[in-house]
């Protein structure tokens, strides 16, 4: 069966603000929860994607993130916001005590993917592939039974998270946070960037993906403006001209009654 595509929802720049600013108003975990929204928004990344971010992910010097494995297993490279540089290394500073507090308690280290913990057995306790995100207490592993280990925060967390901050931003729309996403490539087209950045920025292996975007420009204020509004024109100018009521439609139709489009003479019958 033809899969059917449905228009993404998308969040205005003023509404997304409002978003980020309930996030950051969450009485635990504020400060993260923000910055991981800021971090969605101003990156284009997928949830799981931001949440499994190592430090060495993060190349300052080049103002650069790199996904590793995004979707289809495939690596990726998107900006990193100015404005989350200063952020992002506060973070880091805040964090470092809870890596610290494993390598004292002698816990294992974070999970490595691809069997690089064979590879590089020491790398796991290593602060570069420690997570951005931590979860702040050690669970078990569902990979390896009676392994507890520090795991990155879980993305159902700041699934229901972002849900109460939708609530209490007072937005109604059936956003997610990967309405972020959407808002991220949106807002960059209607900047004008090219759909090709765009679409490397996102990771799409096909244009066509990233062209649904373009359809949510055409909607409001950037579609074809409605007949329906050219009424009231018509009405005023009109009025303006001290017409009576009907007259700009009576206009319109010849001596018979019927309708006369715009610029056409009257209809002649050839004998």
């Amino acid at each position: 069966p033809r899969e059917e595509r449905r228009l993404p929802v998308v969040l205005s720049a003023d509404e997304v603000a409002a978003v980020l600013d309930a996030l950051a108003r969450h009485p635990r975990h504020g400060p993260m929860l923000s910055l991981a929204g800021r971090l969605l928004y101003g990156t284009g990344m997928r949830l799981l994607e931001a949440l499994r971010l190592r430090v060495k992910d993060l190349e300052f010097d080049h103002r650069a993130i790199v996904v590793r494995e995004g979707k289809g297993t495939k690596d990726r490279v998107v900006m990193l916001p100015s404005s989350l540089e200063s952020p992002l290394h506060a973070h880091l500073a805040e964090i470092q005590p809870l890596w610290q507090l494993d390598r004292t308690r002698g816990m294992p280290g974070v999970h490595l993917p691809n069997a690089l913990a064979r590879k590089y057995p020491r790398a796991a306790e290593s602060w570069a592939w420690f997570w951005i995100f931590p979860q702040a207490e050690w669970s078990d592993d569902p990979r390896q039974p009676g392994l507890t280990r520090r795991h990155h925060l879980p993305d159902q967390f700041f699934q229901r998270a972002f849900a109460r901050a939708l609530q209490q931003a007072g937005i109604d729309k059936p956003a997610t946070p990967h309405t972020l996403r959407h808002s991220f490539a949106t807002h960059l087209l209607q900047s004008g960037y090219d759909i090709r950045t765009v679409q490397e920025l996102l990771g799409h292996a096909d244009v066509s993906t990233t062209m649904i975007y373009t359809h949510v420009l055409r909607l409001g204020g950037h579609a074809v403006r409605s007949p329906l509004d050219r009424l009231g024109d018509g009405r005023a100018g009109a009025a303006g001209a001290g017409a009576a009521p009907g007259t700009a439609f009576a206009a319109g139709l010849d001596a018979q009654g019927r309708y006369l489009p715009p610029d056409r003479p009257p209809h002649r019958r050839v004998r």
